[in-house]
């Protein structure tokens, strides 16, 4: 299976880039793992809810050009459906027993994710009603598909 996680903003920290390259490295047993980064939008302090409208559709236009036409797309949603760690390997593993091949997880900017992403959208995921910096977003995504591997796999590292 192929896995592409598309998201907007460069990692500046060392260790988020050390956990994703750990977390990369070992779901390399598991899948293709490739993560596009898009450019953000600067967003001014006290925005208008127009202007977070048009920052979030250029940063959506952006995203959307890396997004595959056969691609199951999953958006990382406040709102979308929470799963604990085991559905969430049992989604994995059933769209792979479906037939799709490639998968691609959307984590939108620090003002969320454009109308034309979300209707993109085949499936909407919440891993918290919190508020997490989209950059953390990134290791905590990839620790999930790695303990969702783990499980389908029967291995104890999910226990």
């Amino acid at each position: 299976m192929k896995i592409t996680i598309i998201t907007v903003g460069k990692l500046k920290e060392k260790y988020l880039k050390d956990a994703i390259a750990e977390y990369s490295k070992r779901l390399s047993k598991y899948c293709k793992l490739e993560i596009l980064e898009v450019a953000d939008e600067k967003t001014p302090d006290a925005a208008s809810e127009n202007v977070e409208r048009q920052i979030r559709q250029k940063e959506g236009e952006r995203i959307l050009r890396y997004v595959k036409e056969d691609s199951y797309v999953l958006t990382l949603e406040i709102g979308g459906k929470m799963l604990d760690s085991v559905e969430f390997a049992e989604k994995i593993e059933k769209l792979g027993v479906q037939g799709k091949s490639h998968l691609t997880f959307i984590i939108g900017g620090s003002i969320g994710l454009g109308e034309e992403v979300r209707k993109r959208s085949d499936y909407a995921l919440s891993f918290s009603k919190m508020t997490f910096p989209h950059q953390l977003m990134r290791v905590i995504l990839l620790e999930q598909i790695y303990r969702g591997y783990r499980i389908i796999e029967g291995a104890p590292y999910h226990k």
